[in-house]
């Protein structure tokens, strides 16, 4: 029985089963919402990075977008990490500004991969370029509240 490019429904609905969890184990049961702390919620973000770069083809058109994407993903909860030891406001900023780059990278290499993946693949990826998406608008407010309390 055959679905779609060749694959079986079976093996589309195993991997799809597989990745149903993410949505799942990310929200909290009572309330359906996703963790509060963003320290928690970057290293998951870049946990389920590593599981799609896992499971993704190693094409040798995708080696080095997927590095850059694991490189990009654990920056951006190590950076958010720097910025809750900062020494000063305007480093706590800097250090922010800094973990919503690599959010942002983190787009860019997901649109990236885009190009190249199947669409078995797809449903994940937009997940978590969806998830790397709040996370920098999160980041962005986090910068603006902060820069207008350290000018006041």
């Amino acid at each position: 029985m055959l679905c779609i490019r060749g694959k079986s429904c079976f093996a589309l609905f195993k991997f799809c089963l597989s990745y149903s969890n993410w949505k799942i184990l990310h929200y909290n049961e009572v309330t359906m919402q996703k963790p509060y702390d963003l320290q928690e919620r970057t290293f998951l973000f870049a946990k389920d990075v590593r599981k799609f770069c896992r499971d993704v083809p190693k094409k040798f058109v995708l080696i080095e977008d997927l590095k850059q994407l694991l490189r990009s993903s654990g920056s951006v909860g190590a950076n958010y990490i720097e910025a809750d030891e900062a020494l000063s406001p305007k480093d706590r900023i800097v250090r922010l500004k800094i973990c919503r780059k690599e959010a942002k990278e983190s787009i860019y290499w997901l649109r990236l991969i885009q190009e190249s993946l199947l669409s078995e693949h797809e449903s994940m990826r937009i997940l978590l370029q969806k998830e790397a998406t709040e996370l920098k608008l999160i980041i962005h407010t986090i910068i603006a509240k902060s820069a207008s309390n350290s000018s006041v």
